[in-house]
């Protein structure tokens, strides 16, 4: 494949001819089967619930779970892929994903399904691999384009997994989503297998031992001042976002609607419209100072959709409505941050990635944790003051961030 030959230095890797539209195509598929792995729960919390005879909150565990390991992912996982062959990397972490599903699907209790939903996270980081290897081989000036494409795939997972998940759980039960989830990785691996470019590994990180390549990926945190806020910020709104998602499910299956998790899922279908946002905000943010001004006008649209959502409990029209502004808002802003901090360091990108979507995700396993917890506390209007006060936290803290983040 012409679009996948690389060097082994930094300052070369930029280098290459355009990526081929297929490549990119297979990479966003990728990044949506194995991000969709940690977002089948969350329609399925009420049979969760009903099968280990707890409520909502008691299962809150599982999502949280999937998404603080997917952070843990990032961290541990993340920075091999500036130290390994990256393609290796992936392969093993795409394998060992089939045996987590499956302990999923067998899962006899809460704990256990907390447990294997944690190594789901963990190993589903992948799409984290596969991003920093696509903006590697891209050309600086169309990084952001061929950044969204890909991100657009990963929208769609995370949104078209509650879909899948949903449907499947009306028809038959949540053990079955776990079993469909197992089928589609191993085709993913498959797939993987015959088309990841055999990337040599750059020399800059090559003879780092893992302990201190733990230690460099920590250090990016406090060499980069636009790390720590694109870190921070996307937290912030990631938390927002899966508060949404995750509170969604008790107000559809409540007395205010009485919806079962097919319907639940299907509002995924409106949130992936989100992902015709994603190569228009790359595009944006490939100008000077593209990034700064997508992020601003992003967040903002976040926040505006908690303003949507609020009177949700008298009408369907209000959550579609705001499902649409919302992943709009969280897929733009999440565009401008990945352009704007895969600029830093070319021969730190996974290291980078890593300490990023760390942050992240333990942002959206605190908005799990809070959704789950504010439905049971005071229902709708709880879960949309916690939601829109992630979203306002983001905005004032990209607001604070100053004129020096410019990019």
């Amino acid at each position: 494949m012409s679009s996948t030959t690389t060097s082994t230095t930094a300052s070369q890797a930029d280098a290459h001819a355009p990526l081929s539209r297929h490549f990119i195509g297979y990479m966003a598929v990728a990044c949506g089967i194995s991000v969709a792995n940690i977002y089948y729960a969350q329609p399925l919390l009420e049979q969760f619930a009903q099968q280990f005879h707890t409520t909502v909150a008691g299962v809150a565990a599982v999502p949280s779970a999937t998404q603080i390991g997917y952070a843990a992912g990032l961290m541990l996982l993340g920075p091999l892929g500036d130290r390994h062959p990256r393609h290796r990397v992936i392969l093993v972490m795409a394998a060992l994903l089939v045996p987590a599903l499956i302990g999923a699907a067998l899962a006899p209790s809460v704990a256990i399904l907390a447990i294997a939903s944690f190594a789901i996270g963990m190993l589903s980081s992948i799409a984290q691999q596969i991003i920093p290897m696509v903006a590697h081989l891209a050309p600086p000036q169309a990084r952001g384009k061929a950044i969204g494409l890909v991100m657009s795939g990963l929208l769609v997972g995370i949104l078209g997994g509650r879909v899948l998940a949903g449907a499947i759980a009306n028809v038959l039960d949540w053990q079955a989503v776990f079993v469909f989830a197992t089928a589609v990785n191993v085709g993913m691996w498959l797939m993987l297998w015959r088309v990841l470019p055999r990337l040599p590994v750059d020399t800059s990180a090559a003879g780092h031992s893992y302990a201190a390549l733990l230690g460099s990926t920590l250090e990016q945190f406090r060499r980069h001042r636009d790390l720590r806020f694109a870190g921070l910020t996307g937290g912030l709104f990631f938390a927002s976002f899966s508060v949404f998602w995750v509170g969604l499910t008790p107000l559809l299956q409540s007395p205010a609607y009485g919806f079962g998790p097919a319907v639940v899922g299907a509002f995924g279908i409106l949130g992936i419209m989100g992902a015709t946002v994603a190569p228009i905000s790359g595009r944006q943010s490939d100008k000077p100072g593209g990034p700064r001004r997508v992020l601003f006008v992003t967040l903002a649209l976040t926040l505006l959709s908690w303003a949507v959502f609020a009177p949700g409990t008298h009408g369907l029209w209000w959550l579609i409505a705001g499902v649409l502004v919302l992943d709009a808002g969280v897929q733009g802003a999440q565009i401008a941050n990945q352009t704007r901090i895969y600029a830093l360091d070319a021969a730190a990108r996974s290291r980078i990635n890593a300490v990023y979507m760390t942050l992240y995700f333990i942002g959206g396993s605190i908005g799990s944790f809070v959704a789950s917890h504010a439905w049971t506390a005071g229902g709708w209007p709880a879960v949309t003051a916690a939601g829109g006060g992630f979203a306002l936290a983001a905005l004032l803290l990209h607001a604070a961030s100053g004129p020096r983040n410019r990019v």
